[in-house]
């Protein structure tokens, strides 16, 4: 049976909220574990037939918490995953660009499969008190990541990727 891991970092819910979004869909189609990035494990990933990472835009980059979470897997897995299909949702405050850059190069590293372009939802967070300010997706980008959710679910679960 197919496996679809969502592992996401939120320090102020809009990760959370997206990635909820996407796991509750990706359930209705396949098995589906969501896991913060500060306890996903490379045995976590070895698990899974594909991946969805969600994290926010931190300072024009992946969150430090994401980041971390690729640093203590990647060399462990590096060989071990590779051809597996992943997608990214990245929450940002202004465009998100470079985070999904990051990411892209990480998975690319895994030789990973990205079976959709990055999905950026964007805060529009621009000033102090904005940023660090709790986040509340709209219905509109929450019902974006279910789709993405729902859409990488189901090609799990068909086999085709």
């Amino acid at each position: 049976m197919s496996q679809l891991l969502i592992v996401f970092h939120s320090r102020t819910g809009g990760s959370r909220q997206m990635a909820w979004a996407a796991a509750r869909a990706a359930a209705a189609e396949t098995a589906c574990l969501l896991k913060p990035a500060e306890t996903a494990m490379p045995d976590d990933l070895l698990a899974a037939s594909g991946y969805i990472f969600c994290s926010p835009e931190n300072l024009a980059a992946l969150s430090g918490a994401m980041k971390e979470f690729f640093d203590r897997c990647y060399y462990p897995l590096l060989g071990r995953i590779e051809g597996r299909a992943y997608a990214q949702m990245i929450c940002a405050g202004s465009d998100g660009q470079n985070a999904a850059r990051q990411l892209a190069r990480i998975a690319t590293g895994w030789r990973l499969r990205e079976v959709q372009p990055p999905l950026i939802v964007c805060t529009d967070a621009q000033t102090p008190a904005r940023i660090a300010a709790a986040k509340t997706i709209s219905g509109v980008d929450r019902a974006r990541c279910a789709d993405l959710g729902a859409a990488l679910g189901a090609g799990l679960a068909m086999g085709a990727f």
